[in-house]
């Protein structure tokens, strides 16, 4: 039986971040009937497009955002009710995940039993750093302290997978500060660590002020430094990286996360969610839905058809592989030929030889001799750089 994750985009903030590029609006508060609506909506998107999924199990579940526990529970649960009696659980597939996605603050803390209760067992907690300077020229709504309680609250609330996402080259970051953040974040033991570099995005306030040269963004030396102690400290707590950006204790790995890199199917619903489209006879080599990314065009949308697609891409080879080649960069383990050569026909020599050499001679690949490829960890640095020589 095939199966599919589910992602589920929640749009409200408390506060839109100055860096942040995501389809999400400013709610504070959220009003009920905002929630309600939009609740409902989901349904409905859930019950139309799961026919484009067959008869496929479920393998995973995660609510993002935007900040998707300025939900109440009750919603919460509707919402993983009704996937649930869409797609059974594919028992096979190992445990089951349901992520929810969790910013710092006391008002969602308080609400986390019940999340555990609505059947939520995996949260993401958006921390992204314990300085408080850090945190205000990030322009986050909370502070350290608040971070500090809830984290252990969620513990409280026996949650046992538990992942805690840092922003490192942030505004106001050194190395030092990078440290203690570290420090501190492994006193919490979590299951899982997501480190994102701070990425200034087009169109927001972040990409003027860097035009303007306001940020003081790091130096490659600075980034490539942050790495390695990030990567270091988290492996003294048996923490290793498996993806770029993702680090987890054995086991514990994200699914959801896991089924992008993989090409896997995943159907995402809500204002701006994509969704990877199964392959069939049709669509050989699948392909990728996206939704409208305002609230108010989603929800018409929906109302009145029960979809919301604005982008619909059906994939040719020539852009499967391209995308095989740059998601399977990303992972740790690195692209398998194996794998590779059982979609496409042959395996990625074939059809990059010359590339392939050539960032092998300068470092920044390394190939196995069953010629399976991995990034280097100078390739790292430069993963898009890398990805982007394989594009004609």
């Amino acid at each position: 039986m095939s199966s599919v994750g589910v992602y589920v985009h929640v749009p409200f903030c408390e506060r839109v971040c100055p860096y942040c590029d995501f389809a999400v609006v400013a709610a504070h508060p959220l009003r009920s009937a905002d929630e309600g609506r939009y609740v409902d909506a989901l349904l409905t998107e859930i019950a139309r497009r799961s026919g484009s999924y067959f008869d496929a199990s479920l393998a995973s579940v995660y609510l993002g955002g935007g900040t998707p526990s300025l939900l109440q529970p009750e919603s919460v649960r509707r919402i993983l009710d009704a996937i649930e009696a869409t797609f059974p659980w594919g028992e096979e597939l190992g445990r089951r995940e349901v992520t929810l996605e969790v910013n710092p603050s006391t008002v969602e803390a308080a609400r986390l039993p019940e999340f555990r209760a609505a059947g939520v067992n995996r949260l993401s907690v958006g921390v992204q750093s314990f300085d408080d300077e850090v945190l205000r020229r990030l322009g986050r709504a909370h502070r350290a302290p608040v971070a500090r309680e809830t984290l252990a609250a969620v513990r409280e609330a026996n949650f046992t997978n538990v992942s805690i996402d840092l922003i490192f080259g942030a505004p106001g970051g050194s190395a030092s500060q990078l440290a203690r953040d570290l420090r501190e974040l492994t006193s919490f033991a979590p299951e899982h660590v997501s480190t994102y570099e701070l990425t200034v995005e087009a169109g927001t306030p972040f990409a003027l002020a860097d035009a303007r040269g306001q940020l003081g963004r790091p130096g490659e030396e600075e980034l490539a430094a942050a790495l390695a102690t990030i990567e270091r400290a988290l492996a003294d707590i048996g923490i290793q990286r498996y993806e770029i950006s993702n680090h987890a204790r054995p086991g514990f790995e994200s699914q959801h996360n896991q089924r992008y890199w993989r090409r896997e199917p995943v159907l995402g619903v809500g204002v701006g969610a994509a969704s990877s489209l199964p392959c069939s006879s049709e669509m050989p080599h699948g392909g990728r839905a996206t939704n409208v990314r305002s609230v108010s065009d989603y929800l018409e949308g929906v109302e009145s058809s029960g979809v919301a697609v604005a982008d619909w891409e059906e994939h040719d080879a020539a852009t499967a592989r391209l995308e095989a080649v740059f998601l399977g960069l990303r992972q740790t383990a690195g692209l398998s030929a194996e794998r590779f050569a059982s979609e496409f026909g042959a395996p990625l020599r074939g059809f990059f030889s010359e590339e392939v050499d050539a960032l092998c001679a300068e470092g920044l690949l390394v190939e196995s001799h069953a010629g399976d490829l991995r990034l280097s960890e100078t390739g790292r640095l430069f993963a898009d750089s890398v990805a982007a020589r394989f594009v004609p």
